[in-house]
């Protein structure tokens, strides 16, 4: 167990550092301190935080969650790589009393959560670590777990595949696993034809080199339509069998804002022909108009010409569209392809009036 500072924006997260210290107190062999060394100090508060709005909404529980951590990685190097921010907590995930590569930290306040997601691809070591938004509830029931295990306590039995998507929630969205590489939104809308669904509902993403994955979001109409949708779970488009997820649109927007998202309008246009219109990939999430004009700066824009996004509780997604005077500048514009803004490099992407209104419009 990590713990650090004294200072917490979230209650929550400060009870359950105590809990956790109880826990460690106890003997709990994953918590224990090992001899000669110890993670818990308290250093000076950290300065207060900076005002922010979740729009009369309660702050979100400050957690974030890596995977592909090395197999020997430490408490310590896991806070080396969240250098700069408030690590109040560090849980390292264990299955049968093996490291899985997977941990969960705490921050010290919510806001910190959009800079951990600025390390995500970065190095431990030799190894690349993900970093994804998580959840308080995640969080405290992957410290159940731990504390069952470390007890040599039974573990109460795990649901399986097709009880947990019978009782998931439902939200409209859909992930799709198992596409084929040539699968089309064509092919899905035919897949889910007792469903009305537009091309622009259907998102499937590709790698950072534009290849598919075989994964697709899909956004029904409503909750009861994706719920009744999962009938079609494990039925096969060509001679693959299709596994369905509940999912969300939080998930939907966080796999836009990190991965090429293959998207063929009506028309049938390349997705990699230059409009007008390019979409920015990669901003710091402090990044304004300002900044993206002067990034431009050989350019002639206005800021009614760049729309940046939101994710739907008001957070940037670290994307924006660009609307250039014409294709050729556009075409021009991309010589600046992953050149930096601040301290991150930035992406462009050929984009359509379609996606640049469909993207606004998921946001605020």
């Amino acid at each position: 167990m990590y713990y650090r500072g004294n200072y917490m924006d979230s209650g929550d997260a400060r009870e359950m550092g105590f809990k956790r210290q109880r826990i460690m107190d106890q003997g709990s062999s994953y918590y224990a301190t090992p001899p000669g060394s110890s993670y818990m100090y308290n250093p000076p508060p950290p300065p207060p935080p900076p005002s922010y709005s979740y729009h009369g909404q309660p702050p979100p529980f400050p957690v974030v969650r890596l995977r592909g951590l090395p197999f020997d990685c430490s408490e310590t190097e896991i806070a080396d790589f969240l250098h700069g921010l408030d690590v109040v907590d560090v849980l390292l995930v264990h299955k049968g009393g093996r490291f899985t590569g997977e941990a969960y930290c705490v921050l010290g306040y919510p806001l910190q959560v959009d800079f951990a997601l600025q390390r995500n691809r970065q190095n431990i070591g030799r190894r690349y670590v993900e970093v994804f938004r998580s959840k308080k509830e995640e969080y405290y029931k992957a410290i159940a777990n731990e504390v069952y295990d470390s007890r040599g306590g039974s573990v109460p039995r795990a649901r399986s595949a097709d009880e947990s998507k019978d009782l998931a929630e439902h939200t409209g969205v859909l992930w799709l696993r198992g596409l084929p590489f040539s699968a089309s939104k064509e092919d899905i809308i035919d897949f889910f034809k007792d469903f009305e669904l537009p091309e622009k509902s259907i998102h499937i993403t590709a790698t950072f080199e534009g290849r598919p994955t075989g994964e697709a979001f899909v956004e029904f109409a409503s909750a009861d339509d994706s719920r009744a949708a999962m009938a079609k779970d494990r039925m096969t488009i060509g001679n693959r069998y299709i596994e369905l997820f509940a999912s969300s649109s939080e998930e939907l927007e966080e796999a836009v804002s990190r991965g090429r998202v293959l998207e063929k309008p009506v028309d049938g246009r390349d997705p990699n022909e230059v409009t007008s219109i390019l979409r920015m990939r990669g901003l710091p999430f402090s990044a304004g108009k300002d900044d993206i004009m002067d990034f431009f700066k050989d350019f002639a824009l206005t800021e009614d010409a760049i729309h940046v996004t939101f994710l739907s509780d008001g957070r940037p997604t670290g994307e924006a569209f660009v609307e250039f005077a014409s294709t050729d500048d556009a075409k021009a514009a991309l010589a600046k392809d992953r050149m930096t803004l601040g301290s991150r490099y930035v992406e462009l992407f050929p984009s359509s009036i379609e996606d640049m209104n469909h993207a606004v419009s998921r946001g605020r």
